[in-house]
């Protein structure tokens, strides 16, 4: 059983559909926000594989100017860009995450979030949704020097939580996520909201919820005598 729950924020927390509509808002095709997201977290990786590490703003503003470079915007590129990075600004949780997380807070376990953005982000998402708080601590890997899922971020969400990994569960929908915590010493737990599959790469989560409420009710099990 946990001590400390470790929530991902970006995707995991947050809404992130809403960032289509703020591409559409310039004059770029709605889908390039997922192709967009894709490409700030390859560079972020890649980044880190090559021992650096950049703030997930910067990587996110630059890798939308290369993006929207020759599309045909409604304003400068410069305007676009921050009308896109403000949408974060503006995002809600999944309908799941304010039951889920109170549940979770009832059953006496330590919540912090460990996000590869910034901690201002992850608690403007939360008070938006009225469960800021829940939360013990808001944690980045801007502190950590390198991105999740490199084994240091984990290792130093453990550290500020004061906890042996072994006692921190991260809770994330991303499978690099979850295998990275799992190989840094972490229980997981992964949510399914799609019902996909479980990418076979990577190390299969020990516990697999389709919401955050069903985490809850599972954890509430384990923890009964």
């Amino acid at each position: 059983m946990p001590l400390v729950v470790a929530f991902d924020v970006n995707e995991t927390l947050s809404d992130m559909s809403p960032m289509a509509a703020r591409f559409t808002e310039v004059g770029a095709p709605a889908q390039l926000a997922g192709t967009w997201f894709a490409a700030v977290l390859r560079d972020g990786f890649a980044l880190m594989a090559a021992g650096r590490s950049k703030p997930f703003s910067d990587v996110a503003a630059d890798d939308l100017r290369v993006l929207l470079h020759g599309v045909r915007l409604d304003r400068a590129l410069d305007a676009a860009v921050e009308h896109v990075m403000h949408g974060f600004s503006s995002l809600s949780v999944h309908p799941d995450v304010v039951a889920g997380v109170e549940q979770m807070g009832e059953l006496g376990l330590r919540l912090v979030t460990l996000s590869n953005g910034s901690a201002q982000v992850a608690a403007g998402l939360l008070e938006r949704a009225g469960i800021a708080d829940r939360f013990e601590r808001l944690l980045s890997v801007e502190q950590a020097g390198q991105w999740k899922p490199a084994p240091s971020s984990y290792a130093y969400a453990a550290r500020e939580c004061a906890v042996e990994p072994a006692r921190m569960m991260l809770v994330a929908v991303h499978a690099w996520d979850i295998d990275g915590a799992h190989r840094a010493g972490l229980s997981t737990a992964w949510i399914d909201r799609t019902g996909a599959p479980y990418p076979a790469v990577f190390s299969p989560p020990p516990v697999q919820a389709a919401s955050l409420v069903d985490l809850a009710a599972h954890l509430a099990t384990r923890r009964s005598p």
